[in-house]
């Protein structure tokens, strides 16, 4: 019979008959190192948005002071210097809720064409098969690849010269409509669908613009709200094809009337710094919103679902 040693405590807690061997509390050490890691992770996410918010307060701030202070105090004003007469100037010489009214038709006409051309040559070159559907696909891409400041001759004599839309919402749309970027994303969503689901539909009777509307429109809700923000950021800052093909003032977006205003009458307001950023804070408002609007939609849905394939 083996004899078992056992290892005794007394009172004062020394150990007896034995060596006791002191472990530390794993488990412990562990959840307070993920307690720190999460802490520090809180902390650089805080630090970032921070940095990046910074701008958007510094503007906004700039817009209501009554006296410009580009100074790193200017960032913390006193209550009694924030003033909204910057606003009232730069609405004074620019129509700012026309503007905003254009570059709403503006944006909003370019983003239902896309939306529309987007999901019948993304199923198309997704679920089609036809002779040169590879070529047209590269051809597609190929286009990624081209500035538009290299289109923009041509197109400004075939748009304006040939079929006389200058000064029109149809003019500033046109060659926007086609976004390769937002075909490529329908594309890539449509092929990541099971195929059985369309060749069901198919042995049903449905043509391929049934399936299009009734099978594939309604699952592609992610890829949808992939391409709205991916065309709205593009016509709304955009500035360049506005200014050449609008000359009257009524016509143009925000953003060309904001220029327009800070080459030829700022110089003369009263402010003309927190006038500007007053302009800019009107063109950046729509932006936000839109994000706030949608931010729920990114957390119930995955987004890059519209990227597999």
């Amino acid at each position: 019979m083996s004899a078992t040693s056992v290892n005794r405590s007394d009172p004062s807690g020394e150990t007896v008959g034995g060596t006791a061997a002191t472990t530390p509390n794993a488990p412990s050490a562990t959840r307070e190192g993920s307690r720190l890691r999460r802490v520090a992770g809180f902390l650089a996410l805080l630090a970032g948005a921070i940095v990046f918010l910074f701008p958007f307060y510094y503007m906004i701030v700039g817009a209501m002071q009554r006296e410009p202070d580009p100074t790193v105090s200017g960032a913390f004003p006193d209550p009694s210097n924030l003033t909204l007469a910057n606003l009232e100037a730069i609405n004074g010489r620019v129509d700012l809720l026309g503007s905003l009214l254009n570059s709403a038709i503006f944006t909003g006409g370019v983003i239902l064409l896309t939306l529309v051309l987007g999901l019948l040559a993304g199923y198309s070159l997704a679920r089609l098969e036809f002779r040169g559907r590879a070529l047209v696909f590269g051809g597609m891409l190929l286009t990624l690849i081209l500035p538009f400041q290299l289109l923009l001759i041509p197109l400004y004599v075939m748009i304006v010269r040939t079929y006389g839309l200058a000064d029109t919402y149809l003019g500033m749309i046109v060659p926007f409509a086609v976004n390769a970027t937002a075909v490529f994303i329908f594309r890539q969503f449509f092929r990541s669908l099971p195929a059985e689901l369309f060749d069901a539909a198919r042995i049903d009777g449905a043509s391929e613009l049934q399936i299009l509307m009734r099978v594939a429109i309604p699952m592609s809700k992610p890829a949808i709200l992939t391409a709205v923000l991916v065309s709205f950021i593009g016509p709304w800052n955009e500035f360049l094809w506005p200014f050449l093909i609008t000359k009257e003032a009524a016509m143009q977006p925000l953003a060309v009337s904001l220029a327009n205003y800070i080459t030829t009458v700022a110089a003369s307001a009263a402010n003309p710094f927190g006038a500007i950023l007053a302009g800019a804070t009107v063109l950046a408002i729509p932006a936000v919103v839109i994000f706030l609007a949608f931010q729920r939609y990114f957390l119930q849905t995955d987004i890059g679902a519209s990227l597999k394939g």
